[in-house]
């Protein structure tokens, strides 16, 4: 046996180094990603049976095959050609994502698959959850493609209907099922007679949210009593970006399509193994699909006030507020807060979705479009709910601006005193 695996790397007489090659650098290789594999572990990076943990198996099969095809070294050397690449588009692609050099990497991510399809009009919009399935956060999306439990619409008629609108913070992603902020608001306010029903979408802005105001506010027919918009905080991602389209169709809007990852050709989804697979399928989505992926947005990084971005801003909460108006619905807005603490004290660069604004000057930027809101909503005759940023810590949240169950136990617990006068049927 010695002597069989002495020949099968080379090191027996006739002597093969060609093969012994090949197997040191299968070693090598092995070293490399056994290292990484041993700190992401560590790091609680990976887990059994994760896209991760599949893609370090996948490394180390072809490590294992290069070593097994030693005595062909031609095979062994494109096996552990490959395996370089593997590692290198992965690992690589992760440094360089972790120094904010490359908007994204190619590592697979311990993470379920988003939640979404694709929508002609909203780019994505949440799939209903499938018997058994789960989302990313432990939750799931009703019929209707809502954050909740089933509805119907005879348990509706007669209940005031409140329709909460905004982005992730709003479908609040980081709590699990039945204690969202949405959830609790409706306990709190009395489930025997109202009736939350929150359309949150992940990376929705104000421009996906007007359209939802517009087409698709009443999804059981019937209509809402009160909208309640908690906005702001994917809007604020367009600031500072040089020649903004109206409708953030030149970085925001396409960036949900895959952010959202409900591309018909998903090589996340298919190829979430192979670094190398992923890239090509990036190429030929950006060679033939007919829905381009978001081009990396130019501007200049500041944290001053950007008067264009805000105009637009201020348009589309017009333009909601007079849809409702025009319907008889009462508006509410609240502005998104923040975990202000840890932006100011963990300062680095910028943040992956506002990518021209420094992390440092987000907060400032955020509570002053938070006061436009304000002034708006007055000017505009709706109700405008001030939730004061000193009354949470940052154990309220899970980063810098989603909640965790607690933070949202005590936003729907200051929500639902102003939100019952303001809704309140004459």
């Amino acid at each position: 046996m010695a002597r069989w695996f002495l020949a099968h790397i080379g090191l027996a007489k006739p002597y093969r180094f060609e093969r012994t090659l090949a197997v040191l650098a299968a070693l090598m290789l092995a070293a490399v990603a056994g290292a990484v594999t041993t700190h992401y572990y560590l790091a609680d990076d990976v887990a059994f049976g994760t896209r991760r943990w599949w893609y370090f198996v996948y490394v180390a099969a072809l490590i294992a095959l290069g070593v097994i095809c030693a005595r062909m070294p031609r095979i062994a050397a494109v096996v552990l050609s490959v395996a370089a690449l593997e590692i290198g588009l992965g690992l690589g692609s992760a440094v360089l994502f972790g120094h904010r050099l490359v908007p994204s990497d190619l590592l697979p991510r311990d993470r379920e698959r988003a939640h979404a399809v694709w929508h002609p009009l909203l780019q994505a919009v949440s799939r209903p959850t499938l018997p058994g399935e789960k989302t990313r956060g432990n939750y799931s999306f009703n019929a209707q493609g809502l954050r909740g439990r089933e509805r119907s619409a005879e348990e509706l008629r007669g209940k005031e209907i409140i329709a909460l609108f905004g982005g992730s913070t709003t479908e609040d992603i980081a709590v699990p099922e039945g204690l969202s902020w949405g959830e609790q608001l409706e306990r709190t306010l009395g489930a025997d007679r109202v009736a939350v029903l929150n359309h949150g979408v992940t990376m929705y802005a104000t421009a996906q949210i007007l359209l939802q105001t517009a087409f698709y506010q009443s999804p059981y027919g019937i209509q809402p009593t009160c909208a309640i918009y908690y906005v702001g905080g994917v809007d604020i991602q367009n600031s500072h970006i040089r020649g903004l389209d109206p409708g953030y169709a030149d970085y925001q809007a396409p960036s949900l399509v895959d952010g959202l990852e409900v591309r018909r050709l998903d090589g996340d989804g298919l190829f979430f193994f192979s670094p190398t697979l992923r890239y090509l399928n990036r190429l030929a989505v950006l060679a033939f699909d007919t829905v381009r992926p978001a081009a990396p947005p130019r501007g200049e990084i500041s944290a001053d006030p950007d008067p264009a971005f805000e105009a637009i801003y201020v348009r589309n909460v017009r333009s909601i507020s007079a849809i409702n108006r025009q319907r008889g619905i009462r508006t509410l807005w609240i502005g998104e807060i923040m975990d202000r603490a840890r932006l100011i004290d963990e300062p680095g660069g910028t943040h992956t979705w506002a990518p021209f604004i420094p992390e440092e000057g987000l907060w400032a930027l955020m509570s002053r479009l938070n006061g436009i809101l304000r002034q708006e909503a007055a000017m505009l005759g709706d109700t405008y709910i001030e939730v004061p940023i000193d009354d949470f810590q940052s154990d309220d949240f899970s980063d810098p601006s989603h909640f965790v169950a607690k933070g949202s136990l005590k936003f729907a617990t200051r929500l639902a005193p102003e939100i019952a006068a303001a809704c309140r049927r004459p």
